[in-house]
């Protein structure tokens, strides 16, 4: 392990969301909520926030004598500016003795206050964003083992839940499969992984490599992807993710609500047809037999009768299953792969 970001974390969680009322910049405590709702026990808003993670408010107090261990900052403002405000809040809870734990870009221990909070009650500041020292190159080598890679069409459109929902999916059906974590939220889920968007780019491919290293021949490294190769902001780590995860196979996530991509609104977004056409061409150069495998779509923005007749569209379009794996699971993209061979003859539930 001494290749990834190996992070120990003491639940219960208490899941800090300050001033942020935004769902979009509190993905971090959501997912956390949405994927490992055992281990928290709450959330922290500051006054009339209403954004609301589907558990508990509580203070720092109240967090205390509930038994939780660790406070996590389940947010990510504009810029990642750290205010006043939530300073008062994070010396508070390490002065009690809770753990803080943060996957934002800057350093808790670049808090003098927060530093020495922390050593007065023995709380432990742990910064997830952290990649290790020392990453190869890519070298592009053949090695054993099955890898399936989440692309977009953009930046947030499902690539972590998507992975999230076919690892379990995998598993429930008798196949070896790990989720492998490239992002602060996926490593604080899975408890390790490698934080691509803090690697030296001439880096990242590498650190691919060593994310989903050699296994045996029926293992699946369900990969958590970055970025998108249409969004011209972070277009260079998803290419570096493709190339050093030699998948075998991709899933294009997509949310259809978009009309421009995220951080580049002059851009329209692509089809999905041309997604997938344009991941395969460059994850060609790692693994020529890669294949699409199916489409994650966010629906969460249709009426049910048109979230349907999309899908089925969709499907209908691009030959392959197009599922929204929140509302039907990720059983129809299994299928496929049986159809294709690539795992083992269990039966789908």
């Amino acid at each position: 392990m001494s290749d990834r970001t190996v992070i120990g974390l003491e639940a219960p969680y208490l899941i800090f969301i300050g001033d942020i009322d935004s769902k979009l910049y509190a993905k971090t405590g959501q997912s956390i909520v949405d994927w490992r709702p055992e281990l928290v026990k709450g959330q922290l808003a500051f006054g009339d926030n209403k954004l609301d993670l589907g558990v508990p408010q509580m203070s720092v107090s109240d967090a205390i004598a509930t038994g939780v261990k660790s406070l996590i900052i389940g947010v990510a403002p504009v810029g990642g500016k750290i205010g006043d405000a939530w300073i008062k809040v994070l010396v508070e809870a390490a002065s009690a003795g809770l753990n803080i734990v943060s996957g934002l870009h800057f350093r808790l221990t670049d808090f003098p206050e927060l530093r020495d909070a922390a050593s007065m009650s023995g709380a432990t500041l742990v910064d997830v964003r952290v990649p290790p020292k020392v990453l190869p190159i890519g070298n592009g080598k053949k090695r054993k083992g099955k890898r399936l890679l989440m692309v977009g069409t953009d930046c947030a459109v499902g690539k972590k839940y998507t992975a999230l929902a076919m690892t379990k999916c995998l598993s429930e059906r008798g196949e070896d499969a790990t989720f492998r974590a490239t992002g602060q939220t996926g490593i604080m889920i899975a408890g390790e992984g490698i934080p691509v968007d803090s690697v030296i780019a001439d880096f990242v491919s590498g650190a691919a490599e060593q994310l989903s290293p050699e296994n045996n021949e029926n293992h699946w490294d369900v990969i958590e992807g970055q970025g998108s190769l249409f969004n011209a902001s972070y277009a260079g780590v998803s290419l570096s993710l493709l190339h050093g995860s030699q998948p075998d196979g991709i899933i294009v996530c997509h949310d259809p609500s978009r009309d421009t991509v995220s951080s580049c609104p002059e851009a329209n977004m692509p089809t999905v047809a041309e997604c997938i056409e344009l991941n395969l061409s460059c994850a060609r150069l790692t693994n020529p037999q890669v294949r699409c495998l199916g489409v994650s779509v966010n629906t969460s923005a249709m009426r049910k009768g048109l979230r349907e007749a999309y899908l089925s569209d969709l499907s209908a379009e691009l030959g392959i299953p197009c599922v929204d794996p929140l509302v039907e699971g990720c059983g129809a993209i299994y299928e496929q792969m049986q159809v294709l061979g690539l795992v083992g003859g269990n039966s789908c539930a």
